[in-house]
């Protein structure tokens, strides 16, 4: 009988031991999913995949700057799974002409940016029009006091050669003229939210979603990438456009001068894990979160 205990007992542990062996086997091997490009996705991309990975323990992700063009050039070359560009597509018609491999490539429009135009909260210039802005960041008003402002010497605040926002300023603001050499060109919207934050001549343009806490008119739903609440002091200002802030309204409207598309860009084939994750942003779940920082697309 003892014999036959201890039988049944080694049957049982040894039940017990490939049950546990079966399980880990069955744990899902840990995938990587690399979203390379425009920083000013940064903050919704960070929020999109940590809820993803949340629900979705096995998938984590890789997130490079880098700016739209260095990540379309980079998913056109095959080095990203994903592509975060806010760069229009090329259109031949309009002096856009296609890149070597676009054709390979799917452009997934995921929500609507705007280009907020900031200065330090000491200043007391409230707006703009675009023209001013143009004289301003072309060199030919030099001082805050022509503008109506304090005295002081206006401090240009630009991104590098082939950020989308640069792309964007110099089509929509600068037109034939250039942005002055004198301007601080800064590598990402980060560092742009930064400088303006220290400087109390500054002025700068970067994604609404650094700002959205201080965007007048706004319903403050996302807390800044710099950890502020909308309850603490503004550490910018947020300026009037043509007498329109980019506010979700404004720019799902398109009544707002500097608006941009969001897009993830892909192969036209991805993978299941990529795709999977694109459906996600373009759920509900997934614009609620792309409309914290954002116009969504849905």
């Amino acid at each position: 009988m003892k014999r036959l205990s201890l039988l049944l007992f080694g049957l049982g542990t040894c039940l017990v031991l490939t049950a546990c062996e079966a399980a880990a086997v069955a744990t899902p091997t840990p995938v990587t999913i690399t979203i390379a490009g425009s920083s000013a996705m940064a903050p919704v991309l960070r929020a999109l995949t940590e809820e993803y990975t949340r629900l979705h323990p096995n998938i984590v992700f890789d997130l490079r700057g880098g700016g739209s063009t260095l990540g379309e050039e980079a998913i056109r070359a095959g080095r990203y799974d994903i592509a975060a560009s806010t760069l229009l597509p090329s259109n031949p018609e309009t002096g856009r002409p296609a890149p070597p491999g676009d054709e390979r490539l799917l452009r997934t429009p995921i929500g609507l940016n705007g280009l907020a135009i900031i200065v330090h909260p000491s200043n007391s210039i409230e707006g703009l029009s675009l023209v001013q802005l143009r004289d301003i960041y072309s060199g030919r008003v030099l001082s805050w006091q022509a503008l109506g402002g304090d005295a002081g010497e206006i401090v240009l605040v630009s991104r590098e050669d082939g950020a989308g926002g640069r792309i964007l300023f110099e089509e929509r603001v600068m037109g034939d003229d250039r942005v002055s050499l004198t301007a601080v060109v800064m590598p990402s919207s980060e560092d742009v939210f930064e400088y303006v934050a220290r400087n109390p001549a500054a002025i700068a343009y970067v994604s609404r979603a650094y700002v959205v806490d201080w965007i007048p008119g706004e319903e403050n739903t996302a807390s800044t990438e710099t950890g502020a609440t909308a309850e603490a002091p503004a550490p910018v200002k947020v300026l009037a456009l043509e007498e329109r802030w980019p506010t979700r309204e404004a720019i799902a409207e398109q009544q707002y001068a500097l608006t941009q598309p969001l897009y993830l860009i892909t192969s036209r084939q991805p993978p299941g894990r990529v795709r999977q994750f694109i459906d996600f942003v373009l759920s509900p779940a997934g614009q609620a979160i792309v409309a914290r920082y954002h116009a969504p697309i849905r």
